[in-house]
Parts: structure tokens; C-alpha cells; sequence
């Protein structure tokens, strides 16, 4: 049994959230999908400057045991910033 950690992961998507691509994997790590989750709005905040229309937050297994299970994700979506 490998250890489980989350990390966030920051998609960018096109119209409404239907086509995500993965632009940034955040570097730390939570023991905990809730504790990941909770703080997906912090981390979208921090990292808003890609050049999409909606970016979401979503928590990622960062262990390749874990990877095949569903991960718990809380879409966080927010208007990427232009200018």
C-alpha cells in the first residue's frame, strides 16, 4: 500500500466547463480529499492568469494506488481574468 495524498489541479476550459485541459498541477500536498477541497477557492484565486474563459479547481490523487479510484472533486469556477 503506497501512501495517498490530493494535490489541486487547475483546468482551463472552454465555454462553460464542457472541454477542460489540466495547465498547472499545484506542489502541495493534503493527507485528505476534504482538506484538499477545502481549499480549492484559495488556490484558483492564487492562480487565475490563463488565458481561458473558466478555470476550475479540482482535487487530484497524487499516488498511483489511489489514481484509479474516483477521486472526491469539488469544481470550484471562476472567470479567468483578461487584460
Amino acid at each position: 500500500m503506497g501512501s495517498t495524498y490530493f494535490v489541486i489541479a487547475i483546468l482551463g476550459c472552454a465555454d462553460g466547463g464542457g472541454s477542460c485541459i489540466p495547465v498547472t498541477t499545484l506542489q502541495r500536498r493534503y493527507e485528505s480529499a476534504q482538506q484538499c477541497s477545502a481549499e480549492t477557492s484559495a488556490a484558483l484565486e492564487a492562480n487565475n492568469n490563463f488565458d481561458f474563459p473558466t478555470l476550475v479547481a479540482r482535487c487530484r490523487p497524487g499516488s498511483a494506488k489511489s489514481a484509479s479510484n474516483s477521486p472526491t472533486e469539488r469544481p470550484v469556477r471562476a472567470k479567468a481574468r483578461r487584460g
